[in-house]
């Protein structure tokens, strides 16, 4: 069977996975199997991932504190310096969006205590499973048990503010929002455990990959002169129809349609994550294998993101493919954040996040390259050997906070 081990990183539980080797075709074979943790996704909680989407739906009111946060961060990491690491400030910046929207956290101590166990175990999470005390997968064990209290602290505090305040109705944080779920016998449906994993999971979600989409735009509109101009144009037109210093709306958002349709042929050519999960719910037969019920299946978005049959040229970067007139492509061929009913709940908040940032950065800053060939590695999300190093130029007369 080869080697085995635990995975106890991310969930309560351990899970075990195997490597071994594919089996004759029509033949059931060894892959990875597992046993996945608890949470909203993996147990398909519906009643609770239905009270996700409903918190997604609330992210609307809440871009005036995604605005505010990204400008706040500006004003204190980019304005007034000439070289900057785009991806190492943009995860800062996510962070601290995560912070305020899923924890209803406020600047201070308490973010700042939460950073460095986070991203800890983070690099932790896909590491080598070797658990010894100099390897990364065992630091990222050991800083999520420091991290795992301070989340739980957080549950008690919310916990005791919904009982004073016998609040009802939409909620600001995903903590509330997921200790407000009740049973038709109004008894809570998830434990202070699972509402750990599933605040992870989103944590994750969140934080990676939105910085790695923002970083690889900030890189091609230093690359490329036309995209730059049109995105330019277009948050040129929000801009001049809002007060000096206005915080974005949801309306404003909607309307930076080429913005997006940039980044999502950048999320289809470099998608942050190039592998998923997924375990099958019933025996299946797929390219003339057998593939059992509760077996996990690796999915690989570049094989269909990069299939010539489904994006013609798929080499080219052509953000005219996600334009209205242009036929979608077919179902689950696209996938940057999952598909069907396992479709990252983080997707909204993460579009929410990179037309905003991408929005104050066009408008208040311009950028060059400091290493046109600067490269980077996945490991696993893409990580730039010097952060993507640019020097930044303030467009005068536009930036105020």
């Amino acid at each position: 069977m080869g080697i085995l081990y635990y995975r106890i990183t991310y969930g309560f539980g351990e899970e075990v996975v195997a490597h071994g080797e594919k089996q004759a075709k029509s033949q059931p074979f060894k892959g990875h199997e597992s046993r996945q943790g608890r949470g909203v996704v993996s147990r398909r909680n519906n009643q609770a991932r239905a009270h996700l989407e409903n918190w997604l739906e609330v992210l609307k009111q809440y871009v005036t504190n995604v605005d505010e946060e990204i400008q706040y961060h500006l004003q204190m990491h980019w304005v007034g310096k000439h070289e900057v690491q785009v991806q190492t400030l943009i995860k800062t910046l996510t962070f601290n969006v995560i912070c305020s929207l899923l924890f209803g956290i406020e600047r201070g101590p308490k973010r700042e205590k939460l950073l460095p166990p986070f991203q800890d175990m983070i690099e932790g999470l896909l590491a080598i499973p070797i658990n010894l005390p100099f390897t990364q997968f065992s630091r990222g064990i050991v800083a999520r048990k420091k991290l795992v209290p301070m989340v739980i602290d957080l549950i008690r505090e919310k916990r005791e503010a919904i009982e004073e305040r016998k609040q009802t109705g939409p909620h600001k944080d995903l903590i509330t929002s997921l200790l407000s779920i009740r049973d038709e016998d109004n008894l809570p449906t998830m434990s202070d455990e699972e509402i750990i994993d599933n605040i992870i999971a989103v944590m994750i979600a969140g934080y990676d990959t939105t910085s790695v989409l923002v970083t690889f735009l900030v890189r091609l509109l230093a690359t490329d002169g036309s995209i730059y101009s049109a995105i330019a144009r277009e948050q040129e037109e929000i801009t001049k129809n809002k007060a000096l210093g206005e915080a974005l709306t949801w309306e404003d958002l909607t309307n930076m349609k080429y913005t997006w349709r940039v980044a999502s042929e950048m999320l289809r050519i470099s998608p942050p994550v190039i592998l998923s999960f997924r375990r099958t719910v019933q025996d299946i037969e797929y390219g003339g294998y057998i593939i059992p019920k509760g077996w996990q299946v690796m999915v690989s978005q570049s094989m269909t993101h990069m299939d010539n049959s489904i994006f013609e040229n798929p080499t080219m970067f052509n953000p005219t493919r996600f334009e209205k007139k242009t036929p979608s492509p077919p179902p689950y061929s696209f996938v940057p954040f999952g598909a069907g009913l396992r479709i990252c709940p983080g997707i909204e908040l993460a579009k929410m996040e990179t037309l905003a940032m991408m929005h104050h950065l066009v408008t208040k800053f311009t950028w060059v390259l400091l290493n046109k060939d600067e490269p980077f590695k996945r490991i696993p999300f893409p990580e730039f050997d010097k952060g993507l190093l640019v020097q930044i130029m303030p467009i005068k007369g536009t930036y105020a906070i």
